[in-house]
């Protein structure tokens, strides 16, 4: 099969679905997908054999991004129509964007690479690594993941969340009602694009140089604050809308600022401590749609994308592991892989009850799903 062409003899499909229950099972890899090839689970689940590690991961750089992405739009559609993505009391459903590195080597490297010096006690070597960003809906009690797009070599992470973004809209128009981001998409192109989607807009601020931020502390210097509590901090927030120093935007940004006081038990000492933290969010929401709490709350949920969804997606999806080497094999794997997580998660949380929630942990599910697949390679035959 040198041609580069598919192999009539191994369906797309039977790969698609091989790579799925692999996910889902979390074996960790396509060789160890391999091993489990004599189960009678595939054979039922698959109409065949499973391909071999080689097959599954050559087939894999020759699919279409597009069909992955495909799937989660129907993902999507059918928890819409059941009702499962609620928004939060405040109403607003947020698309939060955000990078993340899934790859780093000095050997291996593809043209999908990026490179960078590393200073090392043996001297400067060359780095390549791979990076993605991601964009992930949030609402009440439920994290999905939506889409992925490859940070292309020179290029930096706005570049390609703006073209992110821009696919989003056209697959999800009606799925959320904010963007949010850190202060790295606190520029006015991005700003522009998703105010011409119809959509507001929320980043972190964090540079000093900038005149609206220069304008809002000043003010806020003279002006009184306000006081309220949001999940156990106490917040001493300020709310000014009409910042117009933001020449290159060329309209009006609201300027919100909250001074965080919580109590923490040290774990080691168990020593209670008070810790403070400063925020700064510039947002296009009026305070006529969002009060002061609703978007202090919003600046928050740009961390579950990190939180819920990365920490969990490496740790236990194994989210960051190469399969195969190829720029369109990594960012297939990675649809397959936030598919699964989508998949999971709304199986846990819709169809088992909360008393077997209780008892059972995602982690001891993708275990239960191991077991299921390797139960029939220790006994072939049904138990009595």
């Amino acid at each position: 099969m040198g041609d580069g062409r598919l192999d009539p003899r191994i369906p797309t499909r039977r790969v698609v679905l091989s790579i799925f229950g692999m996910l889902l099972a979390r074996l960790g890899s396509l060789h160890a997908l391999e091993q489990t090839a004599p189960s009678l689970f595939w054979k039922k689940w698959l109409d065949g054999p499973v391909p071999s590690d080689d097959t599954l991961g050559r087939v894999a750089t020759l699919m279409c991004p597009g069909e992955i992405r495909g799937l989660q739009q129907q993902v999507y559609a059918r928890l819409k129509r059941g009702k499962a993505l609620p928004a939060p009391s405040h109403g607003l459903i947020a698309l939060v964007l955000d990078g993340h590195e899934s790859s780093a080597s000095y050997r291996r490297c593809c043209p999908g690479c990026s490179r960078r010096k590393v200073h090392t006690a043996s001297g400067d070597k060359t780095q390549f690594y791979h990076r993605h960003v991601a964009a992930s809906l949030v609402g009440e009690g439920f994290h999905f993941f939506v889409d992925l797009e490859p940070i292309r070599p020179g290029e930096d992470e706005v570049a390609a969340a703006m073209r992110l973004l821009q696919r989003v809209h056209q697959g999800f128009p009606r799925a959320y009602d904010v963007v949010l981001g850190d202060s790295l998409y606190a520029r006015a192109e991005f700003f522009l694009l998703v105010l011409g989607q119809g959509k507001d807009v929320l980043t972190v601020l964090k540079q000093e140089a900038r005149d609206v931020v220069t304008d809002a502390l000043a003010l806020f210097e003279v002006m009184p604050s306000e006081t309220l509590r949001n999940h156990g901090a106490h917040c001493e927030v300020w709310d000014i809308e009409g910042f117009t120093s933001w020449s290159t935007l060329g309209r009006p940004v609201r300027v919100v600022r909250s001074i965080e006081t919580r109590k923490v038990q040290r774990q080691r000492t168990r020593q209670i401590d008070q810790e403070t933290s400063h925020w700064l969010w510039a947002t296009t929401l009026p305070q006529a749609r969002a009060s002061t709490r609703t978007v202090i709350r919003l600046g928050h949920r740009r961390w579950a994308i990190e939180n819920e969804g990365f920490n969990e997606a490496v740790n236990a999806w194994h989210m960051d592991h190469i399969y195969r080497h190829e720029p369109v094999a990594i960012l297939v794997l990675l649809l397959l892989a936030l598919l699964a997580y989508n998949v999971a998660h709304a199986f846990y949380r819709r169809d088992l009850k909360p008393a077997l929630q209780a008892r059972l942990s995602m982690l001891l599910l993708g275990q239960l799903m191991a077991a299921e697949i390797l139960h029939p390679l220790a006994s072939p035959r049904a138990p009595p």
